[in-house]
This record gives structure tokens, sequence and C-alpha cells, in this order.
């Protein structure tokens, strides 16, 4: 088989009005050029918009219409052979060959193949024609402009395919890799019979040759490789190749083929994964091809094994694509690193029956095609394991179970799910569905830690104190079901980037028979970082950065820019660390797929990733600190809490999610507790038993604090000794709070006029406002905010439903004198919980004084949030903490930032840099 390359120069010509078509443009020859492949973005094709897109991406050559190319093309017209031309990934394709019409293609997830035999010349003129808005499904995230844009153009590999008259296709490898062997499926073309040989080779050897007489249409073959043949997983990800050829005795030469593959058995077994018999956990991450600088998916293998290969640096081991089907390359990648592959329809919306209201007979059936395809086109990577029917999808249960029989009848070499997160508040598991990947399992049977709040009520890690005991078991399948759990009707839902709503049906608990996986996990917002403007060098610009960025400046606060971001980031890897380990220590979850390593540039401008959109470190977190609690061996402490008593004895569980290649035998558990670098206690435990593919609770381990006259940071190490399978966590001690008698040379009180009067009189003030409200103040919430506050502000407000808080943490100014006796990070800890639980952020907009305590707000609303600030007044000073401790009693963090500010208040430390007139300060207190 030989290929021709069409890559290069081409005509070109820009069709914005689509009249190309009525005025036969296929006729015509073109005054501009362009190399192909190529998008008219990345070419830079017509004329660059100034336009500003803040809730996604700007592509200043956005192009939506036709565009046309054509060229000259010389082959052959010996009658024996056959012509294909194949455009790797393209939008909608219409062909024509020396005028006349070949065809069109539609699909977005595959290439698009062409015969023109029957119209080839020795020359040919071969005019394309790209169609981007046409399409019969709105297309998911393969056509928005939230990630990969809807582009026009054609990428990847773009060339003729010129075969003999009889050839091969819709080649199925199917692998068993428990008896070694493949079998195939093969269509033979154009004749009745040929003789094919069949071998495997990999980059060590050969195997035999084996040859089998084919029958014109669908034939099966059997290749036994035997026992020495290697399995393909993600700890050993093993390829073969496989070689078929025809064998022409008259001429003594062959057309062949060649197919990569692996020896994998993926399945559901129960409530888990299995990988070639051996139970596995999936550590997922979300991708919506985004791809910034160039405004498409890659089509080439480098580019595809840089993304891959950061992800598993950082634990992951599995790709859900939302909405989306990433090109071969991806596939070749992951089969090459060991990650397990899950692409999905390219559909976010509703499944109908024919008769329902509102039924698109047309755009479902394509979809059902589109589905087909892929499983054609892809099914033979041993990385593409699972298969989902699209996003959060309603309609009928009946007409999706429908279309997955079909699926699995067709392919079993793969997984499939009726769609991610759908029926969200009502889910439900079909019979021909092989797993369940879903937020909930009714109203308050969680599976994730952080929710919008639209979709109330939210999840442990945005509505607890730091709790390292929690996982899902008994949310997955609890001890006794609760009966019926939602009544018929109609109720309003998040969809997408907007509402709609919904009928329910009455429905029982469900306890799942599946394995189930958590859907979109995390999602913990920062403030963004502006210093990533110039890396958008490519097609796609970061102009919503910089109007955030602008927005920062006019609030007077883009000095603060990268404070902000700093602790706003090192928050959220915090609360993804609490995420991932509760994750972690549930067994009965099969696998999680986290929202996201990376930013998520559209949909508002979603900044929750610890990479940037382009997969480059922000550097809050190391890959090696973030694969202790992501990896596929993670050592686990059961802490109750993270803020203790000095002196405290408490009772440690310790487990071991151990998914690694070999056995984790008769481990030598060490737990050490430091203060900086002196140990403080250590204590090892010697286990006598092997743990593999599964989560075990190890022996308890009981840890006594230190007694201390001052509170303390403390670090608790866990490990697995001799191993790099180790785990860290900080944790706060607290004596009791000493209780002192202060003179009377500062004045506590919760008014401001009192505060003002004792300022007039030179007095030193601690203020704890009691005039703070929804018009003076945010308040207060110790988790960063959910995805972004743009999105879920409007969605919120259209559903008539509180509006998120919004804010991102705590920005500390850690060495500051008030904070001697209560030691701080510079970002929100676990001690500052009770503080910010029961505060009100102040808005001081109006005033130029930087808060020592600030909430970080989101880059809508660029508040300047004060929780704790000193002025000078008058002839006063003035202390003001928006948290009353003094109603705090029961939380000892509280009481000693309490004495914390007395013992500052009567030193000579405070001493505010910022004057304002008692006029001015009366001002911003007013309501």
């Amino acid at each position: 088989m030989k290929k021709i390359d069409l890559s290069g120069k081409w005509e070109f010509c820009l069709d914005s009005e689509k009249e190309g078509i009525e005025k036969n443009y296929c006729q015509q020859k073109f005054q501009d050029y362009i190399e192909l492949p190529a998008t008219v973005s990345t070419a830079r094709k017509g004329v660059p918009s100034k336009e500003e897109h803040e809730g996604f991406l700007t592509d200043p050559y956005s192009f939506e219409g036709y565009t046309w190319y054509t060229r000259m093309v010389e082959l052959s017209t010996e009658e024996e052979k056959e012509y294909f031309l194949v455009l790797e990934r393209t939008r909608i394709s219409h062909v024509w060959l020396n005028e006349q019409y070949i065809g069109s293609n539609t699909s977005l997830c595959t290439s698009h193949r062409y015969q023109l035999t029957p119209y080839v010349k020795q020359k040919n003129w071969l005019t394309i024609m790209i169609d981007n808005t046409s399409y019969p499904v709105k297309g998911g995230h393969m056509t928005s402009p939230d990630t990969q844009t809807n582009w026009n153009g054609i990428t990847g590999k773009l060339y003729i395919e010129e075969c003999s008259k009889s050839y091969l296709t819709k080649v199925r490898i199917y692998p068993n890799a428990k008896e070694s062997l493949i079998e195939v499926k093969v269509t033979l073309n154009g004749s009745e019979k040929e003789r094919l040989e069949v071998w495997v080779s990999d980059e060590e050897h050969s195997f035999p040759i084996e040859e089998y007489m084919l029958q014109g249409g669908e034939n099966t073959v059997r290749y036994y490789m035997g026992h020495k043949a290697k399995t393909w997983s993600e700890h050993t990800p093993n390829l073969y190749q496989l070689h078929m050829g025809f064998y022409k005795e008259d001429k003594m030469e062959k057309e062949s083929w060649q197919y990569t593959f692996g020896l994998r058995d993926f399945k559901a077994t129960g409530k888990y994964f299995e990988i070639n018999g051996v139970r596995t956990f999936l550590r997922g991450k979300h991708d919506g091809l985004l791809f910034p600088l160039t405004g498409h998916a890659p089509t080439d293998l480098e580019s595809w094994i840089k993304v891959l290969e950061t992800a598993k640096q950082y634990g992951i081991n599995h790709y859900r694509f939302h909405t989306c089907c990433p090109t071969e390359a991806a596939f070749e990648a992951a089969d090459m690193l060991g990650i397990y592959m899950e692409p999905e329809l390219p559909f976010w919306g509703t499944v109908t029956e024919e008769g329902q209201e509102n039924h698109d007979e047309k755009g479902q059936q394509y979809l059902i095609e589109e589905g087909f395809r892929i499983l054609d086109e892809f099914g033979n990577h041993p990385s593409f394991v699972m298969m989902s029917m699209g996003n959060e999808l309603w309609g009928s249960k009946e007409r999706l179970n429908q279309i997955l029989g079909e699926y699995r009848n067709y392919d079993a070499r793969h997984l499939y799910t009726q769609g991610s997160n759908n029926f969200q508040f009502v889910p439900c598991i079909l019979d021909n569905e092989d797993f369940f990947c879903g937020v909930r399992f009714s109203k308050d049977r969680l599976l994730r830690g952080s929710y919008a709040m639209c979709d109330a009520p939210q999840g442990h890690i945005q509505t607890m104190a730091p709790d390292l005991r929690y996982n899902y078991d008994q949310m997955i399948r609890p001890a006794e079901a609760q009966g019926e759990i939602a009544q018929g009707g109609e109720i309003t839902i998040q969809y997408g980037t907007g509402t709609k709503s919904v009928k329910m049906d009455t429905s029982m608990e469900m306890i799942p028979e599946v394995p189930v996986v958590s859907h979109e996990i995390g999602q913990y917002a920062m403030f963004p970082d502006f210093s990533e403007i110039p890396k958008y060098s490519g097609v796609l610009k970061a102009r919503n950065f910089e109007i955030f960025q602008k927005r920062l400046e006019a609030a007077g606060m883009l000095s603060m820019a990268d404070s902000f971001f700093r602790a706003s980031g090192k928050l959220a890897v915090d609360c993804y660390k609490a995420e991932l380990e509760t994750a972690f220590r549930s067994n009965e979850l099969a696998g999680f797929q986290i929202l996201d390593l990376q930013d998520f540039t559209g949909q508002g401008t979603a900044i929750i990733g610890i990479l940037n959109a382009l997969m480059e470190s922000k550097g809050l977190v190391l890959p090696g600190e973030w694969r202790q609690f992501c990896s596929d061996r993670v050592i686990l402490l059961e802490l109750p809490k993270l803020v203790f008593t000095a002196g405290e004895i408490i009772n440690v569980g310790v487990k071991l999610s151990a998914f690694g290649l070999k056995p984790v035998v008769s481990p030598e558990v060490s737990i050490i507790v430091r203060d900086q670098n002196k140990v403080l206690l250590s204590e090892k435990r010697k286990m006598t038993n092997g743990y593999h593919n599964g989560v075990y609770q190890l022996e308890d381990v009981s840890i006594a604090f230190p007694e201390r006259n001052v509170p303390e940071k403390l670090v608790i190490t866990a490990e697995i000794v001799g191993t790099d399978i180790k785990n860290s966590y900080t944790v706060w001690i607290y004596p009791k709070c000493k209780q002192e008698k202060w003179q009377e040379d500062f004045v506590v009180t919760e008014s401001i006029q009192e505060a003002c009067e004792s300022l007039r009189l030179g007095k030193k003030v601690l203020l704890y406002p009691e005039s703070l409200n929804e018009d003076n103040s945010i308040k207060g919430t110790y988790c960063t905010d959910f995805w972004c506050y743009p999105m879920f502000r409007t969605i919120s407000e259209s559903m008539g439903k509180a509006v998120p808080i919004g804010t991102l943490g705590l920005l500390i100014e850690d060495k500051h004198p008030v904070f001697k006796y209560f030691p701080t990070e510079s970002y929100t800890t676990a001690q500052w919980y009770d503080f910010v639980s029961n505060s009100r952020a102040f808005i001081l907009d109006k005033c130029d004084l930087k808060p020592i305590v600030w909430s970080i707000d989101n880059f809508e609303r660029n508040h300047k949030l004060g929780n704790i600030f000193e002025v000078e007044a008058g002839k006063g000073k003035l202390l003001v903490c928006t948290s009353d401790l003094r109603r705090l009693s029961d939380s000892n963090p509280s009481k000693w930032l309490e004495y914390s500010m007395h013992r500052y208040i009567c030193s000579d430390k405070f001493k505010p840099s910022y004057h304002m007139e008692i006029e001015e300060l009366e001002q911003i207190f007013r309501i």
C-alpha cells in the first residue's frame, strides 16, 4: 500500500458567505495559498479581530463558514489500482475530483475517507471544501470556543492511499491476554478470496508466520502467540505489531498492513475494574482538548507524549475526554505510556425516542454512527478501554440502554457507560452499562468533596473542618437503603453553562453493582497568574487574563496579583490533597476523574489547575509531592483533625492504597513527628502480610503530641521504609490559652462609634465590628471557590438560589508581629478554620490600606477584603478583626489569636503605617 502525501501548498479561498457551491468554486482557481495541514487560525488567514472574550481564550483569526482548497494531483490510471483520499482530522468536508462531486463526510472525531477510483485521470484537480457551521449536533468540546475552538481547516495526515483492487478494511484485533492469542476480524474487498499471511513482532523478535485463506466479506482469524507473550497495562505497556499481507504468487509481491496492539483484558468484575485479571484503580483526569498554542488537538505523537508524560508524572493513569475524542496520536502515546483512555461522544444534551417532544432523529443517528466510527478507527489501541455516550445527559433511559447494547454487541473490547453524570440528581444504572460515572446517588449521597452552590448540598471539604478519616464507602453502598428518594415532577438544574427544566421520575435508593467512578472531582479555583499571559504566543490569546488584570489594576491591587495567586493556589493544593485522599481511602470506589490537573480557560475562565492550560507547572507543588497522595501506592493517615491540644494523645488509623506492579510485602511503617528538622516522635511497625490491589487498614498508631507553652506547627510523616511510599501532613498544636488580665490601656468594642470616640482620645482600640452585613462585607468560608465565580453566579441567580461566596482563601502577612504567639503560613491552613467560618470580610475598596489578613476575592468582583487590618486614626491606633474571637471560647486557635493580638496591642510594635482621619474611618464603616 502506497501513500501519496498531499501536505504542502494548496490554492485557498475563504468563503464566509457560503456561496461557493452555488458559484461553482470547484471549477475555479484561487488567488491565495495555504500550507496544509493547517487551520485558518494557524495560517493566520483573514483579518485579525481585536475582540476580547472574557469567558474563554480569544482566537483573533476565528472564522466560520466555508474554506476551499484545490491543487493538481498526478495519479496512475492503471486498472489494478484503487485510490482513497484520507483527511485525518477536519470538520464537515466536501470533495470534488475533476469538477466531479465525490461526496461529503460529517465526522468530527474520525478521519474522512473518500474513494476516488472511478473519477481518476492522470492529472487531477482535487478540490476540498470544509464547513464548520452545518454540524448535525453542537459537537461538545470538539467545536467549543471554551476548548479547542470551532476551528476550520484540515489537520494531521493528508494523503491519497494507493492500493490494489484487493484490500482489507475494518481490521479489528480482539486480544485475549489469558490465552495469549488474538482474534482478528477483517473484511476482504475487491476479491472473492485471498491468501493472507499473518505474523506478530515486537522490538525483540518476530512470532511465526501463519497463513489463512480469506473469503470476500468479513473473516475471522485466530493467532496464538504462546505463553511467553507479554501483557499490556499501565505498569507494563508492552506493544506488538500485527503484520498482514497478501501473497501474490505470479508477481511475488505483497500488499501489506500493520497495526499496533497490546495483549490486555480490561474488565469490570463486580464493583472493581481489572486489568489482566488484577484489580486496578483509575486515577483519572478530565480533558477537553484544550491546546492554546494551536487552537486544535495535536496530531503528532511527540506533542501527545509530552502531555501524557506530564500527567503521568502527577500520578495519572486514566484520561476521560469530555464530549470529545482525541486524535490517533493520543492513543498511540497512551499505548506507549500505559494510560487508560475513555473517549466520549461529542454530545451534551437530551436523548429522546421517536414521538417524544423535540426529538432530533437526524442528530441522534449521527451521534450513534459517530460512536461506531470511533470504535472502528481507534478500537485496536490497547489504551482505548472505555467509552461514554456523552456528558450529563438526560432523556430516555430506554433509548440510551438500547444504544449501549448496540455498541457492546458490535465491539466487546471496551467497557461502556451511558454517560458522565447522567440524570444528575436521580441517577440510574442501565442494564447494558459496565460502570457508573457520577457525583451522587441521591441528594445527600455525595461522591466528591466539592459542589456548586446551585447543586447543594455542598461537599465535605467545603462544609467541614479538615477531617482525614472521611471516605465514600457508606455513600456508595450504604448498609441500609433509605427507600424512595425523589418524587416525580419538574425541577430546574444547572446544565452546562446555564440551566434547564427536566422531569424527574420517582426513584428508589440505588445500590450500585458495577464499578463506581467519581466524576469531575476537585474544581478548586485560584487567582490567575498574570505572568502566564506572554506564554499564549500561538493561536489563542489570553485576552480574558488581560481583562482580569486591568480590573485588578483599576481596583488598586495589581501589586497583590502574585501574592493572591500563590496564597489561593496553596489552599487549592491542600483542598485537592484532601479530595484525592478521600478517594484513596474509599474501598467501594473504583476510580476518580479529577477536573483538572490543568486550568480550563473557558466556561467563564476556570483557573482550577495546579498546571496552567499549557500543562506547565505553576510552581505550587512538585510532581513528587503531588504523587505522595496521587499514585498507584499511597499511604494515608486517618487523622480526626489537623489542630490538636498540646499533650493530646490520639489514635491514628493507617491505610495503604496499593495498586502497584508488585505487592507491598511485610512492610515496615514509619511514623515520624517533626518540629522543623527536630524529631519529636518516631515509631515503626512491622507488618507481616502482603498488600496488593486493594485498600488496606494497617495497624493503628498512637501519637502523643508534645507539651508546649506556645502554639507550634508540626509535620507528621508516614512512609513504608525502603520504598518511595511516603506522605506528610502539617498539623498545629496549641496549649491551653493563657488567661491574663490586661491593663486598661486599650479598648475592646463592637461599636464603631465607641471606637472612634476612644481614638479621638488617643487610645488603642481592638474593634470587632458589629455592623458587618451583606452590603459592606462578604461571608467568610474556609474552602476556595468552586470552578469560577462568574459562571455559577449567573446560574444561581437564574435558578433563584444562593450565590456562591466566591472568595479564594486568605492571604496572611505571616511575619507581622501580631502573629508572634500565633504561628501561621501566608495562606489558609487548618488553624484558621474557626476564625474564617465565623467572620465576614470587610470591603475596603475606598481606602488604600493593606490588610494584615485578606480574603482573596475572585477576578470578577475584585473587592479589597480585609479580615484583620490596622490604622492610625485621630490620636489613637486601631486594630480591626472581623471575627469576634471572644465568642469562640471553644476554639483554642481562636483564643490564641486573641491573646496574640492583645499582646501586640500592648507592645511597642503596634505602629500602624496607614493613617486616616476619624471622619474617613466613620465613612468606610457607614452602611
